[in-house]
């Protein structure tokens, strides 16, 4: 990450680098997205200007709330901190993907070898629905039908022929 410029408070000026998201807990996230306020050295009614101005909503309140909570907030708030904030590009998506790694919760190990074969139910249940719909077929064009001899016709005059 770039180091950035940043408005210290007393009127000095600092460089150093944003924090960084971690990808642990949603208490983590939250404690990490206390310390970016902190590296902005914004107010919240300045965070919901700049979160205006760079196109997101984010009300000074919910900016409070969501900080004072460590449940996990929403993307588009993350998004809307971060770019409050000053982040942009590829610094920005880090704070989101790193968001929804969280809420996804970790992969298991071996979870993407695990490939699950349909219960022998379904695979029952299946076969005797195409097996109905194949016999319904069959029997409604009348393939097993018994045929009769026809002892009786009508010609296209309406009379009766007897074989």
């Amino acid at each position: 990450m770039r180091d950035r410029v940043r408005p210290a408070h007393r009127g000095a000026t600092m460089t150093t680098a944003p924090p960084t998201p971690p990808d642990t807990d949603p208490a983590a996230f939250v404690a990490a997205l206390r310390r970016l306020k902190a590296w902005s050295g914004l107010s919240y009614r300045s965070l919901e200007r700049r979160a205006a101005d760079a196109g997101h909503a984010l009300p000074y309140s919910t900016a409070a709330t969501m900080l004072g909570r460590d449940r996990l907030p929403r993307a588009e708030l993350v998004a809307a901190f971060v770019a409050a904030c000053g982040l942009r590009g590829a610094e920005a998506e880090a704070w989101v993907d790193a968001r929804t790694r969280i809420a996804c919760g970790p992969v298991p190990a071996g979870a993407a070898a695990v490939r699950h074969a349909p219960s022998r139910r379904r695979t029952l249940l299946g076969v005797a629905a195409l097996l109905t719909a194949l016999l319904g077929g069959a029997l409604a064009s009348g393939v097993l039908t018994e045929d009769e001899n026809v002892t009786e016709t009508r010609t296209a005059h309406g009379a009766t022929e007897t074989r």
